[in-house]
């Protein structure tokens, strides 16, 4: 059965403190680019890594790493209009 969910292409910065890609600061979504206002939540899953973040445009967006690979490769998870 095919994936029928849009893929966007994302490009995420991040914060790296103690360890690297500790949180994300600002991030490209399809050439238009967001700052991070701030990371409202964050939790792991087995093999992946999910921040929810409400950036600058005022909408809330949970950003996925996939830490199974060297890569970490990031991905769109959720995205919510208009939350202030």
């Amino acid at each position: 059965m095919p994936d029928n969910k849009l893929q966007m292409q994302i490009h995420v910065e991040c914060y790296s403190g103690r360890k690297a890609d500790e949180r994300p600061v600002r991030f490209q979504l399809d050439g238009r680019d967001y700052v991070v206002e701030e990371v409202l939540d964050r939790w792991h899953g087995p093999h992946d890594a999910y921040f929810k973040i409400r950036a600058g445009d005022g909408n809330l967006y949970i950003l996925r790493q996939d830490q199974s690979t060297p890569e970490g490769a990031w991905h769109l998870e959720s995205f919510r209009a208009g939350w202030k």
